[in-house]
């Protein structure tokens, strides 16, 4: 059975601004792998809570991981309704009012309930997490062992419910020219900056290729 578009269902199909909607997966999946970064929210006893995480798309699914102590993982652990967001900041839309200014953006919203992964894959994908994060760095490294396995917990989140909104392009205003008023777009964009050994014995090696990779190509 084919997947679902991006924003087929009801609590994802947008309202407002429809012309920003994107329903195509290529265009969810490029906006996830571009990137390392999203939000996680979900409800506890009333009270909202979102934190940062990594992650890496599986598939037609995202990873996250965390500590197996933390109490937002052991919930989402729970199967918990969640929902993330991923957003690439794009560029300022500055036009000739603030009421027209903006943001160009790309973002995807998934809904939806987390999976915990354990067993023999566990592994497999935590280094498939590592390498979305930093690609090739497992290779350079030793295999995780066992209490470090134990001591994380990776979760699954399927696509089957989600929406994709995207802005681009210069301001959209109805003050026109000859306002003396200036109006355009500031890119934005992620710079890696030189990598900073941790010690002596760093400083001694040549850098990896996998954080020489990352220098020239960051994902956040």
């Amino acid at each position: 059975m084919a997947l679902p578009k991006p924003g087929q269902t009801d609590r994802t199909t947008l309202n407002r601004l429809k012309k920003r909607s994107v329903e195509d997966r290529d265009e969810m999946y490029a906006i996830l792998d571009s990137t390392i970064l999203c939000h996680v929210g979900y409800v506890e006893n009333g009270q909202p809570f979102v934190l940062p995480y990594a992650f890496a798309r599986d598939g037609d699914r995202i990873l996250i991981h965390g500590s197996s102590g933390a109490r937002f993982m052991r919930e989402l652990a729970k199967g918990v309704p969640t929902c993330v967001t991923v957003t690439k900041l794009d560029g300022m839309v500055v036009a000739r009012t603030t009421f027209d200014s903006s943001m160009n953006y790309r973002s995807v919203v998934i809904l939806g309930s987390a999976e915990e992964i354990t067993g023999p894959e566990k592994n497999e994908l935590l280094e498939k997490v590592s390498n979305g994060l930093l690609p090739g760095r497992v290779s350079e490294v030793r295999t995780s062992t066992a209490k470090e396995l134990a001591a994380t917990t990776l979760l699954s989140l399927a696509l089957d419910e989600a929406s994709v909104k995207v802005r681009t392009g210069m301001p959209e205003d109805d003050e026109g020219s000859g306002t003396g008023v200036w109006s355009g777009v500031i890119p934005v964009h992620l710079v890696a900056e030189e990598p900073i050994p941790s010690d002596e014995e760093s400083a001694g090696l040549e850098v990896p290729a996998s954080v020489r990779a990352y220098v020239k190509n960051p994902k956040a």
